[in-house]
C-alpha cells in the first residue's frame, strides 16, 4: 500500500468541526475525528450526550448546523440519505413483519433494481455470513431476539455499504443474550471488512466490540482512544468515573517531577510514577481501580505512602473474585476487588480491620 492509500484509509471517515444545534442548544458541539477504513468506532455516553444526533448526521437524517462529513475524501453532508453509501441498523431492527427472512434481506436490493440472479447470490451470501440459512422461510415473530438482530444486520450489509451505522444494536436483547452476541456481531463486521460507527450507552459493549472509543458528554468528545487507554489512563475525572469502577481521592499536589509526583489527601499520601506538570499545592484527584488495590490483614513494609487502614463494611464472594467495601478513618468508602488465584487466598469478613496498598504505577492523577 502506498503512502497516499494509507493516508486515505486512515481518514476513511472524517468529521470536521461538526455542530448540530436545536434552537440555542448544541446537541453536538464542534467535534472532529478521523475513522480508519475497517475500524469499529464506538460513541459511548449517557442519554442526551449527543451520540445519536452525531450518528443521525452521518446517516443524513439530520443536517449539520456547521461542519462537514467526508467519506473517502468526498463531502457527503449535503447528500440525501438514500444517495449515501451508508446503511444504518436501528435498535428496533425495523424488520417487515409480513416478510420472510429471505425477503427482508432482499428488500433493499429489489428496490434498487438489482437483477434477480444477483439478488439471490447476495442474499445467500448474507445468510451464510449471519448463519441463518435454515431460517429463510420464517417471519420475524418466529425468530429469537438474537436471530432478528442478525437478519437486520444482514439486510444492512446486503447493499455493501462503505459505512455501517449501528444505533444501540443490542439494546433490545436481554443481558445474557447481549453478552453472547457482542463477539458474534464484532466477528461478522470484521469478516465483512466494513467500517462501522457504533452508538451505545453500554460500557461493556463498547469495550468488547470497538477498536476505539469516543467518550461523549454535553455534545463533545471528552476522550478518544483504545479501550485499554480509556480504562487505564483516563484524561479527566469524568472519564475515570464513567468507565468501570474507580476510587477517587481528592488532595493537593505536594511534589511534582517529570517521572513522579506526590499527592497528599485526607486519607493518606499517594506516590505516583508520573508527573503532572502542575503547580505545587494545586487541587488534584488521584484515581485507582478496585482491582489494583491489595488487601491484607497485616501492615505493608512501608506505611508512609500508598497504604491506608480501614474496616470491612460489606463483602461479597463471587467465586473468581471477592468484592469488598472498606471504610477508612475519614469515613470514605473504598471499593476493592480481589481475584482468587489460589484456593487458599485470604478472605475477609465484615468488621475485619485491613490494610489497603497499591503500586505507584496503579495510580492516575487527574487535573479536572
Amino acid at each position: 500500500m502506498n503512502a497516499r492509500n494509507a493516508q486515505a484509509d486512515a481518514g476513511f471517515v472524517r468529521i470536521d468541526r461538526l455542530t448540530k444545534r436545536f434552537d440555542d442548544v448544541a446537541a453536538v458541539d464542534n467535534v472532529s475525528i478521523e475513522i480508519a477504513k475497517g475500524e469499529i468506532f464506538a460513541l459511548l455516553g449517557s442519554s442526551g450526550c449527543g451520540k445519536s444526533t452525531l450518528l443521525r448526521m452521518l446517516a443524513g437524517f439530520e443536517t449539520p448546523s456547521e461542519g462537514t462529513i467526508y467519506l473517502e475524501g468526498q463531502p457527503v453532508s449535503a447528500m440525501q440519505p438514500y444517495n449515501r453509501p451508508i446503511n444504518m441498523m436501528f435498535q428496533s431492527y425495523a424488520l417487515f413483519p409480513h416478510l420472510t427472512v429471505w425477503d427482508n434481506i432482499a428488500f433493499g436490493l429489489k428496490r434498487e433494481g438489482m437483477p434477480k440472479a444477483q439478488i439471490e447470490e447476495r442474499v445467500e451470501e448474507m445468510l451464510r455470513i449471519v448463519q441463518l440459512k435454515k431460517f429463510v422461510k420464517r417471519k420475524p415473530h418466529q425468530l429469537s431476539g438474537g436471530q432478528q438482530q442478525r437478519v437486520a444486520l444482514a439486510r444492512a450489509l446486503a447493499k455493501r455499504p462503505k459505512l455501517l451505522l449501528l444505533d444501540e444494536p443490542l439494546g433490545a436483547l436481554d443481558a445474557k443474550l447481549r453478552e453472547e452476541t457482542q463477539m458474534e456481531l464484532k466477528n461478522i463486521i470484521k469478516n465483512v471488512g466494513v467500517t462501522c460507527v457504533l452508538v451505545t450507552h453500554d460500557q461493556d459493549e463498547a469495550m468488547t466490540m470497538a477498536d476505539r472509543i469516543a467518550i461523549m458528554s454535553e455534545g463533545r468528545f471528552r476522550q478518544v482512544g483504545l479501550p485499554f487507554e480509556i480504562y487505564e489512563t483516563p484524561n479527566c475525572r469524568f472519564v475515570a468515573d464513567f468507565i468501570g469502577k474507580v476510587n477517587l481521592f481528592d488532595g493537593a499536589l505536594t511534589e511534582d517531577a517529570p517521572d513522579y509526583c506526590v499527592v497528599t489527601t485526607p486519607e493518606g499520601v499517594f506516590y505516583v510514577n508520573h508527573g503532572v506538570t502542575g503547580t505545587e499545592g494545586m487541587d488534584v484527584t488521584v484515581a485507582v481501580r478496585p482491582e489494583k488495590i491489595g488487601l491484607s490483614s497485616s501492615a505493608p513494609t512501608d506505611t508512609s505512602r500508598n497504604a491506608v487502614t480501614g474496616t470491612i463494611v460489606t463483602n461479597s464472594y463471587y467465586g473468581s473474585a471477592s468484592i469488598y467495601h472498606v471504610q477508612l478513618a475519614t469515613g470514605k468508602r473504598v471499593l476493592v476487588s480481589c481475584e482468587h488465584s489460589s484456593r487458599h487466598d485470604e478472605h475477609f469478613q465484615r468488621d475485619d480491620p485491613v490494610w489497603l496498598c497499591w503500586e505507584p504505577e496503579s495510580l492516575v492523577v487527574l487535573r479536572s
